[in-house]
C-alpha cells in the first residue's frame, strides 16, 4: 500500500503511528484536504514550511517531531483560511487536554468535560 501522503510513516498495511492522536492529526489532514479545504499541493507546502520553520529553530529532525508539523501545519491553514482563529484552536486543545486529564484509564474522552472546566478556569481567572 501506499502512503496517500509522501513521506508519511506506512508499512505493508498501511500508514503507521506511534500514538493515537497521531492518526487524529493524519485523517483530519486527509478529511480537510478531501472536502477542498486545501490540496494535496497547499498541504504539502504547509507541511514542509513547518518543517522547515521546526529545523531553523533546531529540531534535529529524528522523526519523532514530525506529527507536531502535522498539527501546526493543520492549524496554520485553518487559520489562513478563517476557519478556526489560532486562539479558537488554542482554546479547543485546553479542553482536550483538560477533559483527557478528568476522565479516568480506559473511559472514553468526552470534550464536555473539558469545556466545562475550561469555562470555570477561565471564570476563576486561572489558566
Amino acid at each position: 500500500m501506499t502512503a496517500p501522503f509522501p513521506y508519511q510513516p506506512h508499512d505493508g498495511d498501511g500508514p503507521v503511528f506511534a500514538e493515537p492522536w497521531q492518526a487524529g492529526a493524519f485523517a483530519l489532514a486527509v478529511q480537510l484536504c478531501e472536502s477542498g479545504l486545501f490540496t494535496r499541493g497547499e498541504w504539502a507546502s504547509a507541511l514542509g514550511a513547518e518543517i522547515d520553520r521546526a529545523q531553523r529553530a533546531g529540531d534535529p529532525d529524528l522523526g519523532d517531531t514530525y506529527y507536531h508539523h502535522w498539527l501546526r501545519a493543520l492549524e496554520r491553514l485553518v487559520a489562513d483560511r478563517g476557519i478556526a482563529l489560532p486562539a479558537t484552536v488554542d482554546e479547543r486543545a485546553e479542553a482536550w487536554r483538560r477533559a483527557y486529564l478528568a476522565t479516568p484509564h480506559g473511559r472514553p474522552v468526552e470534550l464536555a468535560a473539558g469545556l466545562a472546566r475550561t469555562r470555570r478556569a477561565a471564570s476563576a481567572g486561572r489558566p
